[in-house]
């Protein structure tokens, strides 16, 4: 079976994808595998391990790599200058006894005959590895030899550097290993003499190559050449977008810069063109909570209110309740920057602050559009706001994010950025405070002995009993003993006396004690329930909600 004919087999790219590397290899020659990752139809990962399976070699970790110094010194003692060698990116090394070879194309005949030239008598142990490791090992020779012709070519310009496949195939690799992975952002982090690119996957960065700082330029530059930013501006932060098919998912990627002491600081935030069907029941919501939610959903009028940090899940949180809302029946309108995600039956406006189309004069347009409910991606300044509570107090449903630390912060941010305390009073109808807690891995997490809960869970009225369980790690999820996230939740609806307390200011810790004795959960409870159900452990919990409640 053709290697093409397998990776269909497998379902890691459709016979379109390979129709199209066949057709590019006709052209210009190269690998089927090789053609895939730089279309972006596959990762590397994906392609290795149907590559064992396909050519019976052994596959080398990033782990098990040898050290740099072993392979320079055997090198350096073979009839063939070494510059070839690494040219034609060939490692070979001696380890109790045995040879080994390492090559990005071992099928290459320029390899063959080589090792049947040099080596006749010996029979080499062959290996595949990731393309960026067999590169990261190559760099650390050529240091070793203090040689690196590929970066030190003068004549080179980097605007043809960033145009060469080694680096293409880079970059795509790198993007298509993040689709895989689930990662929501990758950062590239220049350093003195090395760069590292981190992934957050399930909210929590991990480190997946570390690279000579030599590739640096010609990386960086390749990401802002694809985002549509100027290669050559340095000094000052950037912003451009990205629009990509990568393993199979049509990909919308945004590219921050910014400059730092060694170099520009990259960060890609992934966002999913075609995302599944969000529904508030999947969110991790507790039975009363979406109750109430949903109540709130089905005023007229008012504004909902969904707070937390960054990266906090609140715009799921909208795009799910916008899905539940749409029913025909009613005109839905969001303003946003940027729209993550495309919803059917929706009406979504992008803001340009640049062009002058700011928050507030796409929602002055949007208020002569007849909408029932409008969805505004962030209260971020005072015309915003008010604009949000005229349109609350004149018949329609508002649903905003709003940065603060938990929902009772979110009636002292209204009044601070300048509205008067007895129209926030009046207009807002619920505030929802969340966090995001990673869920434990079902394949590896095992029960917890009797834990030492806090006075939180006391206070609920429970004992210690419950599936407790723990975080342990396997295969499946990278030995983090987690998988997936789930939301935990604060929900604050605006009765009469928290009313009259937003209307004379009182101090936040007035507010959080009528909460608190109105019998309203707080983060750091919601998340024992869900630790209590052996659905995330309670480390994850004092992790992300002990902090809000320790400030208290």
């Amino acid at each position: 079976m053709r290697l093409g004919e397998r990776l269909v087999l497998a379902g890691l790219v459709g016979e379109d994808d390979v129709q199209r590397a066949l057709s590019l290899q006709r052209q210009t020659g190269g690998r089927i595998g090789s053609i895939l990752i730089r279309m972006g139809a596959l990762s590397e990962d994906a392609l290795l391990g149907v590559l064992v399976e396909h050519s019976g070699l052994l596959l080398m970790a990033s782990a098990q790599m040898p050290a740099p110094s072993d392979v320079f010194v055997f090198m350096a003692q073979l009839p063939v200058r070494l510059e070839w060698l690494l040219d034609n990116n060939l490692l070979l090394w001696e380890s109790d006894g045995d040879l080994h070879v390492l090559a990005k194309d071992l099928n290459d005949s320029r390899v063959v005959d080589l090792l049947a030239y040099t080596f006749p008598d010996r029979e080499p142990r062959r290996y595949l590895a990731r393309t960026q490791d067999i590169d990261n090992l190559v760099g650390q020779v050529r240091r070793e030899n203090a040689v690196s012709e590929l970066f030190r070519d003068d004549s080179q310009t980097l605007k043809s550097l960033i145009e060469e496949a080694p680096v293409v195939e880079l970059v795509n690799n790198l993007l298509a290993q993040a689709v895989d992975s689930g990662a929501s952002d990758i950062h590239v982090e220049p350093e003195e003499t090395r760069f590292t690119v981190r992934m957050r996957v399930d909210g929590v960065l991990h480190t997946r190559m570390v690279q000579p700082y030599e590739r640096y330029p010609a990386v960086g530059s390749r990401i802002k050449l694809i985002a549509g930013l100027d290669i050559a501006e340095k000094r000052l932060p950037q912003d451009g977008r990205i629009t990509l098919r990568l393993s199979g998912k049509d990909m919308d990627i945004r590219v921050s810069t910014a400059p730092g002491v060694f170099g520009e600081s990259i960060v890609m935030r992934l966002l999913p063109k075609n995302r599944e069907e969000l529904s508030l029941g999947g969110l991790g919501f507790e039975s009363d909570h979406l109750e109430m939610l949903r109540q709130w959903l089905a005023f007229p009028n008012g504004i909902v209110l969904v707070t937390g940090p960054t990266g906090s899940g609140k715009s799921t949180t909208l795009y799910a309740a916008l899905g539940e809302m749409r029913d025909g029946s009613n005109k839905l309108i969001t303003v946003e920057d940027p729209v993550e995600y495309q919803v059917p039956g929706v009406t979504q406006i992008q803001a340009h602050a640049e062009i002058g189309y700011t928050f507030s004069r796409a929602l002055r347009a949007i208020l002569r559009q007849d909408p029932d409910t409008i969805m505004i991606g962030e209260i971020r300044d005072l015309d915003t706001a008010q604009i949000a509570i005229q349109s609350a107090l004149t018949g329609h449903l508002v649903l905003s994010t709003l940065h603060t630390n938990d929902a009772a912060s979110a009636f002292t941010r209204l009044v601070d950025m300048g509205l008067e305390p007895f129209l926030v009073a009046a207009s807002v109808r619920g505030v929802q405070a969340q966090r995001l807690v990673r869920k434990l891995c079902e394949h590896c997490a095992e029960p917890d002995e009797l834990p030492v809960l806090p006075a939180e869970w006391r206070a609920l009225g429970r004992d210690a009993s419950g599936s407790w369980k723990r975080a342990c790690g396997c295969a499946h999820c990278h030995g983090t003993g987690y998988r997936g996230r789930m939301g935990i939740y604060e929900m604050i609806p605006l009765s009469g006396a928290l009313q009259q307390l937003v209307n004379r200011q009182a101090p936040l810790h007035e507010m959080k004690a009528l909460i608190k004795k109105q019998g309203h959960r707080g983060l750091l409870e919601d998340g024992l329930i869900k630790a209590s159900r052996g659905l995330t452990s309670i480390e994850e919990v004092m992790r992300v909600a002990y902090v809000e409640q320790d400030s208290e």
